[in-house]
Formats: structure tokens, sequence, C-alpha cells
């Protein structure tokens, strides 16, 4: 029976639905709950506003980030002073402020690892790995070559397939490029430089993994061409195909480049943001299937490692394999 009781309840709640911001009525269902480490970047608030907008695409399944730990480098000033502010604006679309990894992994199925200090990745990573949660780890992976090793060997150990990349492997023009026809490719982007990091693990990454999407794996040897504004890597892959990334730290910052191939030549840009890497991150949380193999992020890493090498010995030619040796095979 509809008794006025029951009518004064109905319009109570109805009057507390209206009124409550909508991050709190949408709750995600089991398994989706996002957990982040690092408020040191902005990728953090980017991938909160898009996947806990009360209107979020169909693409991201559902999922929402429901907590964060906010650490982060502690000693990179351009990282330590983000994190108070990002940490408000995150708690603005209803996520969690929690004071340590162990009480992250309690409240969430899967992790973005987004501190922009890859020191601390190998650490940070470890300790989700070992509960079995499916992990993210933004660019870098880590701040040395060994380190990207001991990642990738330890998501094995546990048994938990896991996956980093640059939002620019997914640049404009990329669309229907085949491979098989690419005959070389030259790209740029930003190299700012980050003296707790090898030079272009920090920033230079972005346009090196743009070439690797382009090239594929197989690059033999680099040589660097390094000056206070600008570097110049050129690689030889083992086909013969020659791909160089150039990074500036003058000028009007930009991401680009053109890739060569037997029908003409295809020209990348402009960058499309986050989203098109978001939605990868969102189907590997859903199938555990990797968009880019551990090998290639491995090869990617031991390019910029021997670029650094190159730079030392004053632009000899340097083996990937040389850089590889010293840390293992994964």
């Amino acid at each position: 029976m509809y008794t006025r009781r029951t009518f004064v309840k109905g319009v109570a709640a109805t009057a507390l639905s209206l009124h409550l911001p909508d991050m709190y009525q949408q709750m995600p269902a089991p398994g989706k709950r996002i957990g982040i480490i690092g408020l040191d970047t902005s990728h953090s608030t980017a991938f909160t506003k898009v996947l806990n907008a009360s209107d979020a695409p169909a693409d991201y399944k559902g999922y929402r980030v429901v907590a964060a730990y906010p650490y982060g480098s502690k000693d990179i000033e351009s990282s330590t002073s983000r994190i108070a502010g990002y940490s408000e604006e995150v708690k603005k679309s209803g996520v969690e402020i929690v004071m340590s990894i162990g009480d992250l992994l309690e409240k969430v199925d899967v992790v973005l690892l987004e501190t922009n200090d890859g020191r601390l990745h190998l650490d940070q990573a470890t300790q989700v790995l070992k509960t079995g949660k499916r992990l993210f780890i933004d660019k870098p992976i880590a701040a040395s070559l060994a380190d990207v090793v001991a990642i990738f060997k330890t998501a094995k150990k546990y048994n938990v397939p896991i996956f980093s990349s640059s939002s620019l492997r997914y640049i404009k023009g990329l669309e229907g490029l085949e491979k098989s026809q690419v005959l070389g490719a030259d790209t740029f982007s930003p190299a700012t430089l980050e003296k707790t990091h090898p030079d272009l693990f920090w920033y230079g990454i972005h346009g090196v993994e743009t070439l690797f999407t382009v090239m594929g794996r197989g690059c033999r040897q680099v040589v660097r061409v390094h000056t206070d504004s600008t570097d110049v890597v050129v690689g030889t892959w083992a086909d013969g195909r020659i791909g160089t990334f150039r990074g500036t730290r003058t000028g009007k910052p930009g991401y680009g480049g053109t890739v060569y191939t037997e029908k003409g030549n295809v020209a990348l840009g402009p960058y499309m943001g986050y989203e098109p890497l978001l939605r990868e991150i969102i189907r590997y949380f859903e199938t555990g299937n990797v968009p880019v193999q551990p090998e290639e992020t491995l090869e990617i890493f031991a390019f910029m490692e021997a670029a650094d090498e190159s730079k030392r010995q004053g632009g000899v030619p340097v083996k990937l394999e040389t850089v590889l040796s010293k840390v293992g095979r994964l």
C-alpha cells in the first residue's frame, strides 16, 4: 500500500539523489575500480576526468578511478610542486586519497602507475604485481635499462601481463599504415633533460616511441649527435632501413615526423591527446591482452641507452646488443 510514509521516503530519496554529486552516484561495478599511483603528472588528472565523467563514453566500460596514492617523486621539483594541486583536483572527481600503496591495493582492482619518477617504478610495480592486479606503467617505465628488465621479469614471475607506452604511439597519421611497406622514418618531439634520468628516458621517449611504432623492432645500432639545444639519433635496423629521432629543447615544442613508404611519404601529426592510449589501457584491463609487447619496450629503452653511450663516446656507433649484454634479457 502506498502510504504517506512511503511517499515521504520517496521524496527524500529523490531530493538526496538530486543534490548528491554525480561522482557519488556512479560507483563502478566489481572489477572496474582503478587506483592511481602518482599525482605528480597531468596524466593522472586527465585520465581521471575522462573516466569519472558522468557522460564517459562506452569505450571505457564503466571503469572509474576510486583511489589514488599521491607520491610521486619527492625530489624532482617539477613533479613535487604538482602533487598538492592534483590531489585536490582528483578529489573533486570522487577519488579517495590514501597514504600508502598497500591501502590503495585494498580498494582497487587494477592500477595506473603514473608517477613521473621512473626511479620509483620497480619498487612500486613490484608491490602491485605481488597482488596479481593488472598494471599499466606510464612513461618512462623505469629510469635505467636494468630496472626495465627487472620490472618485466617481476611481472613474469607473478604471471601478470603488463605494458608501458607513451601516448605518442597513437599520433595521427598511423591509420592504415602498412608496416611491411615502411622504408624508413624520421620523428621529432621535445627532449627536455632531467638530471635524475638518462637523457632521452625523461621526455625524448615520446618521439622514440613514435619511431618504433612505425619502424617496428630490429634496430641494431645508433649514432647520436648532441648539442645543448638538440639531439639527433640515427638508428640502423637489421634489414638496412634507417630511422631517426630529433629531440629539441628550444623553439616551439611539437610532435610529428615523416614515414617513408613504398607508396609515398606519410606525415605524422598532430598529437591526438591521451584518449587513444586510455582506450587501449581499458581494453587491456578488460582482456589482459597487451598492445605493446615487453620485447618492443625493452628495445625502445635499449635504443635510448645506446644513444647515451654514443654521446659519452663522442658520437661513435653503439650496438644495442652492447648495452643489453650488461643487463640481461627478458
